[in-house]
């Protein structure tokens, strides 16, 4: 019997997805409220005889909620990011769960992003001639956190290994 191969070390291991911070619970009780205040004033618009009123508070509702449920289908998304000794793999999942990978060679691999956290610029991966921006839907500081930690798992793995 052969003995499997010891596996490879991972220097990163990362899944960036968007915050959203209402969570079910504060997603259900805020649409009770809004329909409840939505019920009370288009039941007053009605006995006053401006029903139409009413019609366009129901739509209201509807359109919210709506808004909500596409806020939540687009936080669906997310990017795992992995850096062995081979790769740098990054895994960019859409909400409807469609993938694209990327790979980059690790040793020639470039983090790019802005030295100061509170700046809003993007981070990018580049290797020859390829760029990648990771983390578009996170803030600034999460970003700039990320960037910071890639590029000092890259040095990490750079350095030389001795079994």
């Amino acid at each position: 019997m052969t003995e499997p191969a010891p596996a490879e070390p991972v220097y990163f291991d990362a899944v960036l997805r968007p915050h959203r911070s209402l969570g079910p619970a504060g997603f259900a009780a805020f649409m009770i409220a809004v329909a409840g205040v939505s019920f009370i004033a288009g039941l007053r618009f009605w006995v006053l005889g401006a029903w139409p009123v009413a019609a366009f508070l129901a739509l209201d509702v509807l359109l919210i909620y709506g808004a909500f449920k596409l806020c939540y289908w687009s936080a669906r998304r997310y990017e795992a990011i992995t850096l062995t000794d081979r790769d740098l793999i990054v895994r960019q999942v859409n909400p409807r769960g469609d993938a694209v990978v990327w790979r980059f060679q690790p040793y020639w691999l470039r983090v790019d992003q802005a030295d100061t956290p509170d700046c809003d610029a993007p981070l990018h991966l580049r290797s020859h001639g390829q760029s990648l921006e990771i983390g578009a839907f996170l803030p600034p500081s999460e970003r700039h956190e990320i960037g910071r930690a890639l590029s000092q798992a890259l040095a990490r793995q750079r350095l030389p290994h001795f079994d």
